[in-house]
């Protein structure tokens, strides 16, 4: 629970649950054959069906149902022997039927939860239907409808698979709710129903927040926030809510219930409109489509085919590869990442190894392409290959990270490389002691110093003697031999 203090004192939290819009990554739209791909031109994604003309026919995508079931696996939902589309009943330009076709009282996945943080956050249902086509307003500050001179309609969205996943009101704080959607977006990308890419609009957010005082059990109005498109939006626009409800309730007035905007550039949310029920829209049952009735060997191949799941994962990799659940973390925010570690490992790397220089090193070079670069096509060799020259003392850890960014960078082999640049260390101990002893003879009076100090004077000049030594091998001479020649040197 994470306890909100008003300027007067009083102890709040917020009461949320959360409607994700997840885009499903069909090769076709819901009802029709039409392709389903983000960035085509304009209205060039259309048909009869999605258009809405009169006399055209919904035929079910049988891949969007086998989604469906894979969230229902994902999720720990009861799947219904039977599901009904219903015809949700508003007009709006970018549904050109003047309906949605969604499903109402019977969805295909219902009484679900989600493990977050070890806390179990219910899930209410999940039902599929149809998105919207894109609203663009023209003419007009910040693209909004109030002030534009016109508005554009692009229908290429329109008929896409949706699968709208509610959760029960048992989020808690803005924080929770991010970390919800994060990894449900994680686990969605994972199973492969869709790319989760809010920044394109494939995964949306609708945030219902309502706050109550500490102690109290009942819930209060809510106000919904729609169509969040990034965690930092969730965050800010729950907090700001959530810190305008509680100050309109200490001045004694009341919350109603109603739609709002988040303003991104302002910081705050705006009214939409009031908040419809359910009898507004009129719900019944579409004429022109069968129950979906998923049968016995769909389900079968649902369940024979689901991958690891992220939260799976992140703990066999704490344990296999001895790192910190942020760590893990890590290596499975980015496609690829934890699949190049464990490759590495499976070469020969020592796993904690193989882990930290994939979260660090292989993380640094992506970033360094920019653009949408990948782990695909990356040699996890040249990972093993590197620390096995850190394990054989041929060239320290640092070396060895300006050698591993050069490997991967396309320079040669690690070892040519080393060759190239001559980076070679010294870590034959007679050549070392040789140079110790050169260093100690012109430094007598750090060297005198040293056996005469306290503890601090001596760590100086310890650090001075060492630098002195690899000064004179040109950074070069292996520092774990090195220590140890100079620590013997001192103990005589």
């Amino acid at each position: 629970m994470s306890v909100i203090t008003s300027a007067s004192g009083t102890e709040w939290e917020i009461v949320s649950g959360l409607e994700v819009h997840c885009e499903l990554a069909t090769a076709t739209k819901i009802f029709c054959s039409c392709a389903n791909q983000f960035g085509e031109e304009p209205n060039t994604n259309v048909c009869p069906v999605c258009l809405g003309l009169p006399g055209s026919l919904p035929v079910l995508n049988e891949k969007a149902v086998e989604y469906a079931l894979r969230v229902g696996e994902a999720f720990h939902f009861t799947v219904p022997a039977q599901s009904v589309f219903h015809r949700k009943n508003y007009f709006y330009p970018d549904m050109p039927k003047n309906f949605q076709t969604t499903q109402y009282d019977e969805p295909i996945c219902e009484h679900g939860w989600l493990e977050v943080d070890g806390v179990r956050l219910g899930i209410t249902r999940a039902h599929l239907e149809e998105d919207t086509g894109k609203s663009m307003h023209m003419g007009g500050a910040g693209g909004r409808i109030h002030g534009a001179s016109h508005s554009l309609i692009d229908y290429n969205r329109a008929g896409v698979p949706l699968l709208e996943i509610v959760s029960e009101p048992d989020i808690r704080s803005s924080e929770q709710a991010a970390a919800y959607v994060d990894e449900l977006r994680s686990t969605l990308k994972a199973i492969g129903v869709s790319d989760v890419k809010m920044e394109e609009g494939s995964l949306r957010v609708d945030a219902n927040v309502s706050v109550r005082r500490i102690g109290d059990t009942g819930f209060g109005t809510r106000c919904e926030i729609k169509n969040l498109n990034s965690l930092k939006s969730l965050r800010d626009a729950m907090d700001h809510e959530a810190a305008r409800q509680i100050e309109i309730l200490e001045d004694g007035g009341e919350i109603r219930q109603e739609t709002r905007l988040w303003n991104e550039n302002e910081g705050h949310t705006a009214s939409m409109r009031s908040k419809e029920e359910a009898y507004d829209y009129r719900y019944f049952p579409e004429p022109d489509l069968v129950p979906v009735q998923p049968t016995d060997e769909l389900r079968a191949h649902v369940r024979a085919t689901m991958p690891e799941l992220p939260a799976a994962r992140r703990t066999r990799l704490m344990a296999e590869l001895s790192i910190s659940e942020q760590d893990a973390r890590t290596l499975l925010s980015t496609d690829g990442l934890a699949d190049f570690a464990e490759a590495a490992v499976v070469l020969g790397a020592p796993p904690r190894d193989a882990a930290l220089w994939t979260t660090q090193d292989v993380s640094a070079h992506l970033n360094v392409l920019g653009g949408g670069a990948t782990v695909e096509g990356l040699d996890p060799g040249l990972l093993v290959e590197t620390l096995q020259l850190v394990s054989d003392g041929l060239v320290s850890r640092n070396q060895g990270k300006e050698v591993f960014a050069a490997a991967l960078a396309g320079e040669g082999r690690p070892a040519q490389i080393v060759a190239d640049r001559g980076l070679a260390q010294v870590s034959d101990s007679g050549a070392l002691g040789a140079v110790v002893d050169e260093v100690f003879a012109a430094n007598s009076a750090a060297v005198q110093e040293w056996r005469d100090g306290d503890d601090k004077v001596r760590k100086k000049k310890r650090g001075f003697l060492m630098g002195e030594a690899m000064k004179a091998l040109k950074g070069q001479g292996n520092p774990q031999l090195l220590n140890q020649l100079i620590d013997e040197r001192l103990a005589d």
